[in-house]
């Protein structure tokens, strides 16, 4: 499968009034994503995910080292135009990507502007509106919608921009958990019903567990990049940089610390269940 993201020794500095001293934010990122991949970025608040999220459709740019996406190198201000066509953003607060009044109109605002034809055009906010659940709200103001809604507003008007990658940062984090789980929902249909790839930057735990693989970052590096179950059975490190893990590693961790003879490598309620059902049907469990 070949790579749609490849980084190279990225190093992103914020100069502060052009001075080259301020402390660097990201320290020689390596890492390379493969289309049709869903990955989650973790890390606490300042460790550098956001920012690197945003380098990756050239909102920033690298002080040194590289960032290709699709094949475009992201610091030619040349080619920023067709690079956010293949790599759509989608931020916290939904507020600040709706712009129109109608939501088709809010999804259509970007074709407009592309000079996109109107049968087409019609096609891709209707098709887009279908993938994210918010066909029969077309006609609604986004004033009349939940948080939950609104973000998929947001999304939908990105996939109308039929983009090879969508990066999302922190989508959730101003949700209540109804709106969580549908646009978590959406963006997984995104990836396994259209092979878009997903690049998820998140501080939820249950979020990150059903993603393909989880990138660690920790003051500007990344310290861990694995497969859920890999990364988060890695339960001291995460807690001496900040994180928590699922809660049902977390039971495990316990029940193992305890002297139980259970895998760490477990991230969802129906693998806890079945580890705990094996240690009650062994005879030296039984109470």
């Amino acid at each position: 499968m070949d790579n749609i993201i490849e980084i190279r020794n990225l190093h992103f500095r914020y100069d502060a009034d052009g001075e080259s001293n301020t402390p660097e934010v990201l320290k020689g990122i390596n890492l390379d994503i493969k289309k049709g991949e869903f990955v989650a970025i973790l890390g606490h608040n300042g460790s550098g995910k956001s920012t690197l999220a945003k380098h990756l459709n050239g909102i920033l740019t690298a002080t040194s080292g590289t960032v290709t996406v699709d094949g475009i190198d992201t610091s030619d201000e040349s080619k920023l135009f067709q690079l956010r066509q293949r790599a759509g953003m989608v931020f916290q607060n939904p507020d600040n990507q709706i712009v129109s009044s109608i939501v088709e109109e809010d999804v259509a605002f970007a074709l407009e502007n592309l000079g996109v034809p109107y049968p087409e055009m019609r096609k891709r906010v209707d098709d887009a509106l279908k993938t994210v659940n918010m066909y029969d709200y077309r006609l609604h103001s986004p004033a009349q919608l939940s948080g939950g809604q609104k973000q998929r507003v947001a999304i939908a008007g990105i996939i109308a921009m039929r983009p090879e990658c969508i990066i999302l940062d922190e989508p959730t984090a101003m949700l209540d958990p109804q709106g969580r789980k549908e646009v978590i929902s959406a963006i997984r249909k995104l990836n396994r019903e259209y092979g878009i790839t997903i690049i998820l930057i998140t501080h939820y735990m249950d979020e990150a567990s059903g993603c393909d693989r989880v990138v660690v970052m920790d003051k500007g590096r990344i310290i861990l990049d694995d497969i859920p179950v890999k990364v988060f059975s890695q339960v001291e490190l995460l807690r001496k940089i900040g994180l928590d893990v699922p809660q049902v590693t977390e039971l495990c961790y316990s029940l193992r610390g305890a002297g139980l003879d259970i895998t760490p490598e477990i991230i969802s309620e129906e693998e806890c269940v079945k580890a705990l059902l094996k240690l009650f049907n062994e005879k030296e469990y039984l109470l």
